[in-house]
């Protein structure tokens, strides 16, 4: 174990400063396989190098969240404006079409609920994973809780694991407990044990200091949308954490709990990839909103 006396934050961050031996469009997969790349190039658009993921796995913790009632109306009309889609194997299977084609990042670990402690989770099989022929997994990390730290650990570097025999990239999901602090030391530990442990994307949340969270990991981080925002300042939330190095977004309560969700998951890609500012955003919402 690395000795604890004298441990002293990082500083030197390199802001500014362009990865070096980087001619592959996602960040650290540069010697990665020809399957591993050809699964990123799914999610990460190769002009862009960034991607809009639609993520409606909730239920899986957290039952009838608003706006997921019913996937087959709520959601199947978005589909065609993200890059990717982030959801569980049961709703894949029981309300995704096999025609929709989009690349698909499965939450690939389950155990717990809202009415129990969080992040107590299993991890599915892997075959499953290559049956659904998906392009990612996600698996939750929980670092600073005593409790679960270990488990989501071990979840992770084990998932990884068994993903990489098949060349599938895994995504670290970093948790946010009632003791996590949202703030860059947290949110920099967490992403870069996701990426230490073998995570090839990080999912994580948008705070001050998030240039530094971003540098300091050397795999893509796309933020969580989180808690539902006004159509603007969710699109502020997008810009800003784009400008700051973000690779891309993993929103769902601001897409689909909008009150025009079509409309708004088409101004995110706007923001995310054609650099459309957050009231250029909002006033592409609104338009599309007439």
């Amino acid at each position: 174990m690395a000795d604890l006396d004298d441990l002293r934050e990082g500083s030197n961050f390199g802001l500014g400063v362009t990865a070096g031996q980087q001619s592959f469009h996602v960040k650290g997969a540069e010697n990665l396989p020809w399957g591993m790349k050809d699964r990123l190039s799914r999610i990460f658009n190769p002009k862009t190098g960034k991607a809009v993921m639609l993520a409606f796995d909730h239920g899986f913790i957290m039952g009838l969240t608003s706006g997921l009632e019913r996937i087959d109306l709520n959601i199947l009309p978005l589909i065609e404006y993200a890059d990717c889609i982030m959801c569980t194997r049961g709703i894949l299977l029981s309300s995704i079409p096999t025609t929709t084609n989009k690349p698909i990042c499965l939450r690939s670990d389950a155990g717990a609920s809202i009415l129990t402690e969080l992040n107590d989770n299993v991890l599915i099989d892997i075959e499953d994973a290559i049956r659904m022929n998906v392009s990612a997994m996600a698996v939750m990390l929980a670092i600073g809780d005593e409790a679960h730290e270990a488990k989501t650990v071990a979840n992770l570097y084990k998932a990884v694991d068994k993903a990489s025999r098949y060349n599938i990239p895994v995504m670290g999901v970093t948790a946010v407990g009632k003791q996590m602090a949202r703030d860059a030391r947290y949110f920099g530990l967490a992403s870069r044990i996701c990426a230490e442990n073998g995570a090839n994307i990080v999912k994580t949340y948008y705070c001050d200091g998030f240039e530094k969270v971003v540098a300091a990991c050397p795999v893509p981080v796309v933020i969580a949308g989180g808690k539902k925002l006004p159509e603007l300042e969710a699109l502020d939330l997008c810009y800003k954490a784009i400008g700051d190095g973000a690779a891309g977004v993993d929103m769902g309560r601001n897409v689909f709990q909008s009150e025009n969700p079509v409309a708004m998951i088409q101004a995110v890609h706007a923001v995310v990839h054609d650099g459309l500012t957050p009231q250029q955003g909002f006033e592409m919402f609104q338009d599309l909103s007439k």
